[in-house]
């Protein structure tokens, strides 16, 4: 069982390190996760390199912002409650002061052309960012034909029709569980287990 002080070392290291990747967050929560997957995967080991495809699914698939609820994700699976409020503490903090900040240098340089050019800069490196994540996470999701058929179907319902994001990944999850009850009624074993019943790290690991 981790100490006092450990626990408060723990505590403190959630909060830095989303306090770090706060900031990289341009363009939505999906271009965290890159530095995410760097921080709580490689850097401190909070989480399993296949942990992010599961982040990013649950993030999806419950109201809020896809940023705060992987933030939320992680902290819990690293220190319980506290250290889920420690994460989203940690990923609010910088965005809030820097929105404040940047509102009050755009009121006050609107129309600077410079101020302007660095922000469209901004947008390409953020697509870059967001398609290095979808590369990094194919070599989880993607392990067998069916996950490839769900990623084709959801991606042509995505840019064909006008469904919601929400109902495709509720349509994606039981697809999948009929795929998964199907294989165990045949026998047919599983391709990948991930999902874990105890946590494999604990905090004050890595830190």
């Amino acid at each position: 069982m981790a100490t006092k002080e450990t626990t408060w070392s723990g505590l403190w290291a959630i909060f830095w390190t989303f306090c770090r990747i706060a900031p990289i967050t341009f363009g939505g929560g999906y271009a965290m996760i890159p530095v995410l997957e760097r921080e709580a995967v490689h850097k401190r080991r909070w989480i399993k390199q296949e942990d992010v495809a599961d982040v990013l699914a649950v993030s999806q698939t419950i109201p809020g912002a896809v940023a705060l609820n992987a933030a939320s994700f992680v902290g819990y699976r690293v220190a319980g409650v506290a250290g889920a409020i420690t994460a989203v503490i940690g990923m609010m903090l910088p965005t809030f002061l820097i929105v404040i900040g940047l509102s009050i240098l755009l009121l006050t340089f609107n129309d600077n052309p410079k101020v302007a050019a660095a922000l469209q800069g901004m947008k390409p490196a953020v697509i870059a960012m967001i398609v290095f994540a979808g590369f990094r996470m194919v070599k989880t999701s993607i392990v067998d034909k069916s996950t490839i058929v769900f990623a084709v179907i959801a991606a042509l319902l995505l840019l064909l029709t006008t469904l919601s994001p929400i109902l495709v990944i509720v349509i994606g999850a039981a697809a999948g569980l009929g795929v998964g009850t199907w294989k165990v009624k045949h026998g047919i074993p599983q391709t990948v287990q991930r999902y874990y019943t105890e946590p494999d790290y604990f905090i004050g690991d890595g830190i």
